[in-house]
């Protein structure tokens, strides 16, 4: 028999003690090959840097509209409903950070997803964020 009760479908869950309550050793050898396999503190400030760019709503939009297909400064502040200057600027920031590249074509500049990872990358979140609980 399962120590559970059954939870009916809009109950909130119970709350959960997630700390440990009973003290118990350490395992050495979990945590020292955790710690060979963690994250180090560079690249997590470079992830953390990426992904606090991507807190903006006007660059995700930007890379919604490239998700779709290549586009032109001009088009892209059409689309988003923003100026060229603020699209420019928002573009310039996610270059910095590898996301979008640009090819020039006379006098417009085409931006797209810079690799499959960024547009991948894309693509998952918003498809966990559209999945149900």
């Amino acid at each position: 028999m399962s120590r559970f009760k059954p939870i009916a479908a809009n109950a909130s869950p119970p709350e959960v003690e997630l700390n440990c309550t009973v003290q118990h050793p350490v395992d050495l050898t979990s945590v020292r090959q955790l710690h060979r396999d963690l994250l180090n503190v560079e690249k997590a400030q470079r992830m953390a840097e990426f992904f606090s760019l991507l807190g903006d709503a006007n660059r995700l939009r930007l890379l919604s509209a490239l998700a779709i297909q290549e586009l032109c400064v001009c088009d892209l502040a059409a689309a988003v409903k923003m100026s060229e200057s603020a699209v420019s600027h928002q573009l310039r920031a996610l270059r910095a950070m590898r996301l979008v590249s640009y090819r020039k074509q006379g006098r417009n500049v085409f931006y797209c997803l810079k690799d499959s990872h960024v547009l991948n990358l894309y693509r998952e979140v918003a498809e966990h964020l559209d999945e149900d609980d």
